[in-house]
């Protein structure tokens, strides 16, 4: 969805790089009218109302001319939001491996597809489309042969290579379903995921390098699948020499897939066949995994970067997500490769070996458009201006902050039109924003702030939770019957540009990875001396939100020092070193409704210093909790105070 604002000091960052800001986009020939069934809108303004008021009219003709398809789609769309049926382009048939590799080989082989920025500075290796394609087809190959098939699972833990993308394609050429992993998770989370979704075949490196660091991957494979009983063959790369352990269900991936043949035949798929799940955490604990299919994601990826970063043939495009995440996928492997694109894969951090890595980078890769976390933005702000100013950075058209699937964004827009710093701004063609109050009634006209929802479908949005449709529902269309609630809030100005404002559920985002705060209170209360705990987020300078624990110990703990410090490195153990709380409070109780249920918004507004303005505590169980918690956060801070 949109980005949030990265808070006005990134002006600082982006004034560094005046001169080389986003231009406006011409307009681009979004479909041939010769396919149109109707004559193609001349102006940004026309287009936009075309795909909102005439959903096929608009993303028909451009689906038949932008994808390549073995099978023409007989309708353009099927979908309902009461119902949570959302479908595009059905009774077509393609591969999307094909689009993203086999049309660039044909034209252009020896095109650059990839340039993989390794770990250490000036050590980048480019990889052409014929390079990839033939990768992926021995790839493919040898997942056949180690028995995936159209539909099974396979897991990807890999940090960010060229192989990892081939991993991806691979399984997008036989048919079988990719659930990238990344590779940040610990045992627990990596365990989960592959079970959820039944993963037949495992596929990771010996180790990975990052920020100067070794990852042992390998290691965290080995002990997730001791409680995987789906996992037949586990397909191990090697990054680095050292050698690893291998087990019985251990393959050696380089050498099986030198015995296989660079050409593999692609799957026909459906329109509305699995491509992908991707999962992401949810207020219930449970991570869930979000499908997306084949056609309508790739068409959506492909067109917003196109038109969103003005991309152009033969530019150098630089997204610096890791693949574990929806932006990875979107716009560091499908949406560029499907355009022809050389896309930058980025393997170290913003600051290895010192704060001027991106911009050494943007300066020896010649970037053109340049897209980041804004939790990087954020940390690169603490740093001088010198490590910006230090690098020639005149190749930059564009510079973005990560979102995963773009909806609203200052471009494209009307020649010259304006850029608000901090603004995610306009609907991308066919999203139609509404914002609704509490109540559930659409708020109008500009100057006005709500809950935003999106009132008609579009191609590249989820099509369920893996075996949870329910959740799917519940999770985005149940709490505004009829739209689909974002979970974000936004701001609509008096023009009809768009601020996001932040997150309304329990849905945090640390340094770009979501994360439901339930998942770290589960974590946290596997703890034998923690009977229950309450994690909210609250606005961080450095990873955008963190995470506060607010901690019931059983009256026979001893050191409560010593169950913090276990409780921490739980969460680090269970999920990732970035989900563990910044901040753990110990409380005696938790404010609780009469029905039971944490009232978090409470504790959210304590922590932000709105004690003032509670709101309505009418249904807590004995409203006395407030006083207990307030007297103890305030004496929390005055112990961390005095002990700066």
């Amino acid at each position: 969805m949109a980005a949030r604002c990265l808070g006005r000091g990134v002006g600082r960052l982006l004034g560094g790089l005046r001169g080389v800001g986003v231009r406006a986009l011409a307009a681009p020939r979004l479909w041939s009218s010769a396919s149109a069934s109707v004559a193609p809108p001349s102006s940004y303004q026309e287009r936009i109302a075309l795909a909102a008021r005439e959903p096929a009219a608009f993303w028909g003709p451009l689906a038949r001319d932008a994808l390549v398809w073995d099978t023409p789609y007989h309708t353009v769309s099927d979908c309902d939001f009461r119902s949570g049926r959302i479908s595009w382009f059905l009774g077509g048939q393609l591969n999307v491996s094909v689009n993203c590799l086999d049309q660039h080989v044909q034209k252009s082989p020896e095109s650059i597809a990839l340039i993989w920025e390794r770990d250490e500075p000036g050590t980048e290796v480019k990889i052409t489309y014929r390079e990839l394609l033939e990768t992926t087809c021995r790839l493919a190959n040898t997942l056949k042969r180690y028995g995936v098939r159209r539909g099974d699972r396979v897991a990807i833990y890999m940090p960010v290579s060229p192989l990892a993308v081939a991993a991806m394609l691979a399984c997008a050429r036989i048919g079988a379903i990719h659930n990238v992993i990344f590779a940040g998770f610990s045992v627990g989370s990596l365990a989960g995921r592959i079970n959820d979704a039944q993963c037949k075949v495992v596929i990771t490196f010996n180790q990975g390098l990052r920020g100067g660091r070794v990852v042992q991957l390998k290691k965290i494979v080995d002990e997730a699948i001791k409680v995987c009983p789906s996992v037949q063959h586990v397909l191990v790369a090697h990054r680095t020499d050292n050698k690893v352990h291998m087990g019985h269900l251990d393959v050696s991936l380089e050498q099986e897939m030198a015995k296989e043949e660079p050409v593999c035949a692609p799957e026909s798929m459906g329109s509305e066949d699995i491509l992908f799940l991707l999962y992401t955490s949810g207020s219930t604990g449970k991570p869930k995994g979000l499908v997306h299919t084949q056609a309508g994601y790739l068409l959506y990826a492909a067109l917003t970067h196109r038109l969103v970063f003005d991309y152009r043939p033969g530019d150098v495009f630089g997204c610096v997500a890791d693949i574990g995440w929806i932006t990875g996928h979107s716009y560091v492997v499908y949406g560029p490769l499907c355009n022809g694109a050389t896309s930058v894969l980025f393997e170290s951090t913003p600051v290895y070996p010192d704060a001027g890595r991106y911009w050494e980078t943007v300066q020896r890769l010649k970037i053109n458009q340049f897209y980041g976390a804004p939790t990087a933005y954020r940390l690169l702000l603490k740093f001088e201006d010198s490590w910006v100013k230090k690098y020639d950075r005149s190749s930059l058209r564009t510079l973005g902050s990560e979102t995963g699937g773009i909806c609203i964004s200052p471009r494209p827009s009307e020649e010259g039109a304006e850029i608000l710093p901090c603004m995610a701004m306009r609907p991308l063609f066919g999203i139609v924003p509404v914002l609704m109050d509490e109540k559930g009634n659409v708020l109008e006209g500009g100057d006005v702030s709500g809950a935003l929802c999106l009132s008609q479908a579009w191609p590249g949005m989820a099509r369920t939770i893996y075996g949870d449709h329910q959740r799917f529902l519940d999770a985005y269309f149940e709490t505004y019957p009829g739209y689909y609630f974002t979970g974000d809030g936004a701001y609509r100005t008096e023009e009809g540009y768009y601020e996001i404002t932040g997150r309304i559920d329990d849905v945090i985002n640390i340094s770009g990875h979501r994360l439901g705060t339930a998942e770290i209170e589960d974590a946290m209360a596997d703890h034998p001396s923690v009977p229950e705990t309450a994690v909210i987020g609250y606005p961080h300078d450095i990873k955008g939100e963190a995470a506060f624990a607010f901690v019931v110990l059983k009256d026979d703990v001893g050191d409560v020092d010593v169950v913090v410090k276990e409780l921490r490195s739980v969460v680090a153990d269970k999920i990732a070193k970035y989900a563990v709380p910044d901040q753990v409070l110990v409380v005696k109780r938790l404010p609780k409704t009469r029905s039971g249920k944490v009232m978090r918004r409470l504790l959210r507004k304590i922590v932000m210093g709105r004690a003032q303005d509670l709101g309505d505590t009418t249904t807590l169980e004995d409203p006395g909790v407030i006083t207990e918690i307030l007297s103890a956060y305030q004496e929390y801070k005055d112990k961390r105070g005095g002990a700066k």
